[in-house]
């Protein structure tokens, strides 16, 4: 029966993820015109709950009663740049009990005692801060994050980029105690200003890769001046391109002092040259590791700031070409390039196909590249609604998500300036110093009506978008595990800020895991396809996304009334395909990798 559902309906879906070359031939006579006119996919899992209804207040800032007492400091002589590019945050299971805790990064400097923090989740949406113990409490020019096991234990280890360097610390928590150990002379030697990172597989041999997004060839002492003649940041155009670094995951000894298998069991090769990725340098800040050509097979996006991005299509043999421009990708649709800083990828549309959401400077428009045939991405911002905003912001953190649970990908984005504003300020926020409030932007919701078009409900959501602040990192995931997704936004020298998500609760959803029991680790690169109601949701098993951070692993669902879901198929990503039975809504589900049934988890510790 579950067979037959699927020649059915998921035609387009497959021609999405490369399972059947003959489905791709059919959507390529798609036409990318008709696709960007007032052509509605039929895509909202319940009519009576679309996003035309009067718009309630989504997001509650909890980050006091939540108990998490973070405040960012940056560092350095007044402007220093990498002050103003800010720092991230993760969200990871850090201790195995199924609930998210939370990672933040301060960029105050070595030898400043002034500490990153990891926040445990208590069980009763508190945490507490166990930063000293947990040996996650260091200090540094911190910029950047991913979470990922590395040495395939069942422990989520962590790697941090910093001004400089790169550190890389393995998860050796046992017995309840979580116990972090960095680890040196791993091979993750990037004396650059690393930003972005991602862990992926990309040459499928079932060990996390890392792809490190270098900035600026930084000149500290270069000093610049604004139009009034007053010192402000250097912008990008003053500094040369440097090479993003890709190290591959060699799984060898380690050196350390803990003599443990786990640690040991780890090391890295820097194949950046063989790679071909040293044949294109650029301005790396925000990195996506996804299959942009449905060969199944990982490519590496890297958005760069004010030079043409670059996108490197997999070649199978250990080897990338750099193709953006051939997928429309390096500029946007009036062939320039933009200061592109943060990146999310979803099905914005719900064509079955994966869309690229780039942010920019206030001056520029964000950019949504629209998947309209396998492979072929085209500029479609214009007719998506995201130009109609009220107001502009220089974006960085961004997410595509379900926040109402209507079954459609809405997005957040955060917002910040680089360089010093002369004009009327927006109202900030009363934590913002008297220093940073020229740069200070509103962060700002937009919904989806369904058919890949959005609109700004910023004015309806106060406490999200209310007060101005500089904000940078947007980190997004179910933390509380009730269904909804929640936000994790990351500020420059001011608190971090927690929001739960407090959409109608009658709405159903589903948040599935998917592990390779094999691997002892969660399958990142994984596609996900849900069938609800005849209709289709692709996702993908992708933490590492939006600007200098590392999300929920974990995908999430809205199914609007929908209380049952008819199948579920995932495309492993060694390339695998697996079908499982419909369910009930409303559930945290494990998927494992050969066993064909789903795994109903507790909604205390969500899918453990």
């Amino acid at each position: 029966m579950i067979r037959k559902l699927w020649l059915v309906i998921l035609v387009f879906t497959l021609a999405a993820i490369g399972c059947r070359p003959n489905a791709d031939m059919v959507a390529a006579h798609r036409d990318a015109e008709s696709h960007a006119a007032d052509a509605r996919v039929p895509v909202t899992i319940a009519e009576a709950a679309s996003d035309a209804a009067p718009q309630q207040s989504l997001l509650e800032d909890v980050t006091e009663t939540a108990g998490v007492n973070f405040k960012h400091v940056a560092g350095g002589e007044r402007f220093f740049v990498p002050r103003s590019i800010g720092s991230g945050a993760a969200l990871f299971d850090c201790d195995g009990d199924g609930l998210l805790d939370l990672y933040l990064i301060q960029n105050a400097g070595p030898e400043s005692q002034i500490r990153n923090q990891l926040f445990r989740q208590q069980g009763d949406q508190t945490f507490v801060d166990i930063s000293a113990e947990s040996g996650l409490g260091v200090d540094g020019y911190g910029m950047g994050c991913a979470a990922g096991d590395v040495n395939n234990d069942g422990r989520v280890d962590l790697v941090l980029s910093e001004y400089g360097r790169i550190r890389m610390f393995l998860n050796q928590t046992e017995d309840n105690r979580v116990r972090f150990v960095e680890v040196s002379n791993v091979g993750l030697e990037n004396p650059a200003w690393g930003s972005s990172l991602a862990f992926t597989d990309y040459d499928r041999d079932g060990r996390l890769d890392l792809v490190v997004a270098n900035y600026l060839d930084y000149d500290p002492s270069r000093e610049c001046l604004d139009a009034g003649g007053r010192e402000d940041f250097c912008g990008p155009q003053s500094f040369g391109t440097v090479v993003a670094r890709l190290f591959h995951n060699e799984g060898n000894a380690s050196t350390t002092n803990d003599t443990s298998s786990s640690v040991m069991n780890v090391s890295f090769r820097d194949v950046t040259i063989e790679s071909q990725l040293v044949t294109r340098p650029g301005k790396g800040l925000g990195v996506l590791c996804a299959d942009f050509n449905g060969d199944g097979w990982c490519d590496i996006f890297l958005a760069n700031d004010g030079v043409p991005n670059t996108l490197w299509i997999n070649r199978h043999d250990g080897t990338f070409s750099e193709d953006a421009g051939r997928f429309g990708m390096a500029y946007n649709a009036m062939g320039e390039a933009q200061a592109d800083m943060g990146v999310a990828w979803g099905d914005v549309n719900a064509d079955g196909r994966f869309d690229l959401f780039v942010t920019h400077r206030a001056t520029e428009t964000h950019t949504l590249w629209s998947q309209v045939a396998p492979g072929n991405f085209v500029d479609l911002t214009p007719t998506t609604g995201i130009t109609k905003t009220s107001w502009r912001g220089t974006g960085f953190g961004t997410a595509l998500l379900d926040l109402d649970n209507d079954g459609d990908q809405d997005l957040a984005v955060v917002n910040g300036r680089v360089l010093r504003f002369s004009g009327s300020l927006q109202s900030t926020a009363p934590d913002v110093d008297a220093f940073w409030q020229p740069y200070a932007q509103r962060d700002q919701l937009l919904l989806n009506d369904g058919s890949g078009r959005f609109k700004d409900v910023t004015e309806s959501n106060p406490e999200y978008g209310d007060s101005a602040r500089v904000s940078r990192g947007l980190v997004c995931g179910d933390i509380n595990n009730d269904g909804r997704m929640d936000l994790l936004v990351t500020c420059i020298d001011g608190p971090a800020k927690l929001y739960f998500n407090r959409s109608d609760d009658q709405q159903h959803w589903l948040v599935v895991r998917a592990v390779d029991s094999n691997l002892h680790r969660d399958a990142i690169g994984a596609h996900i396809t849900l069938i609800v109601d005849g209709r289709a949701q692709v996702r993908e098993i992708n933490p590492h996304y939006s600007f200098l951070s590392s999300n929920d692993p974990r995908v999430h669902f809205g199914l609007g009334a929908a209380s049952n879901y008819d199948a579920i198929r995932i495309v492993w990503p060694m390339g695998e395909v697996e079908d499982f039975p419909g369910g009930p809504a409303d559930q945290f589900l494990k998927l494992e990798r050969g066993q064909g049934q789903a795994v109903q988890q507790d909604a205390q510790a969500g899918a453990k």
